[in-house]
């Protein structure tokens, strides 16, 4: 996994590319009718029920646009939220104000909407030994935001990108000539490289579950679109041997059960990619 340093650097990447993209050459319409001096105050204003997440972040794009903002904050990572809140008040020079919005809705709307989406999970996971995962299933460039608002949400990271750790899937197995194979390979790629990377590798069913046991040196087997009775037999099957991690289409509405099973970890994309932003507006007081 990357460095609490490393995320921070991720996050700044996307905020300046962010104020360059949205600003370009100047907020033309701010510095078109607003003085350059003119003082403002706004508010971070919540309008739907969930879970707040991206205050730092709203921090970090009001201090990168202008250092002199002053923000009061409200409320903590994480925080249920209702209809009428306020998360935080900021305070400067209009202009600046104004040339940040965009990016700390954008920001913060999505971040919350991942943390509130989470915290379902997380809360339904409640009483098991099971936690919820993240995936790379996440918005081109806003990566590091979105696994953020997991932790956030009370969930747990997967690895942050193919370069820190080591998962074989379907098409990683069948294009190296089978399970043994792709393992072994591995092995002795990371012992060429010296490299220290965890090993998961999926299972399809449970001969391949027995397969990656056979080959051993695995950290985790993810056990991919498993019925809840064959995910049963594979936990008996891996026991302590390595972790367990059921994936594919899990819901709300079937987490629990997956659970139940005894798996240590379950992953789902729609953590990140099938989430609806939370309304947030920041209103000029």
């Amino acid at each position: 996994m990357i460095s609490e340093s490393q995320m921070a650097g991720e996050v700044a990447l996307i905020i300046a590319n962010a104020i360059r993209e949205d600003v370009g050459d100047g907020d033309h319409s701010s510095l078109a009718c607003i003085p350059a001096e003119a003082p403002g105050k706004a508010k971070l204003l919540v309008k739907e029920k969930g879970t707040i997440a991206g205050i730092a972040f709203a921090q970090e794009v009001f201090k990168y646009v202008d250092p002199q903002l002053e923000v009061e904050i409200l409320m903590n990572e994480g925080d249920e939220v209702n209809v009428g809140d306020i998360a935080f008040y900021v305070q400067g020079k209009a202009q600046a104000i104004l040339k940040a919005e965009r990016l700390v809705l954008n920001g913060m709307q999505r971040m919350s909407a991942i943390a509130t989406k989470t915290k379902a999970f997380a809360e339904l996971l409640q009483g098991t030994k099971t936690k919820i995962l993240d995936t790379r299933k996440t918005t081109p460039g806003l990566r590091a935001l979105e696994k953020i608002a997991v932790k956030i949400g009370g969930g747990e990271n997967h690895r942050f990108a193919l370069y820190d750790m080591i998962m074989l899937k379907d098409n990683h197995i069948d294009f190296a000539g089978g399970i043994a194979q792709a393992i072994e390979q591995t092995k002795e790629y990371l012992k060429r490289e010296k490299r220290d990377l965890k090993i998961i590798v999926e299972a399809r069913d449970l001969q391949e579950v027995d397969e990656i046991l056979s080959a051993g040196g695995v950290h985790r087997i993810l056990l991919d679109n498993f019925n809840y009775e064959d995910t049963k037999k594979a936990v008996q099957r891996i026991g302590d041997a390595c972790q367990t991690e059921s994936s594919g289409g899990i819901t709300l509405e079937t987490a629990r059960k997956y659970a139940d099973c005894g798996v240590d970890y379950i992953s789902s994309g729609a953590l990140t990619h099938s989430v609806y932003n939370m309304d947030l507006s920041l209103k000029a007081i």
